[in-house]
């Protein structure tokens, strides 16, 4: 079995793939926030 040591893996694919989904999540948090806003200005 290789040995592995620490720090040395390229993780850049998974850097993406994370930034992407807080990008993903942060959009969609923004827009259930600003539904649930309107609702309670627009609801009567």
């Amino acid at each position: 079995m290789a040995e592995h040591k620490h720090g040395t893996m390229d993780i850049t694919t998974q850097e993406k793939t994370f930034d992407g989904f807080i990008r993903w999540s942060m959009r969609v948090a923004i827009f259930s926030i600003a539904v649930l806003i309107f609702l309670a200005i627009f609801n009567s």
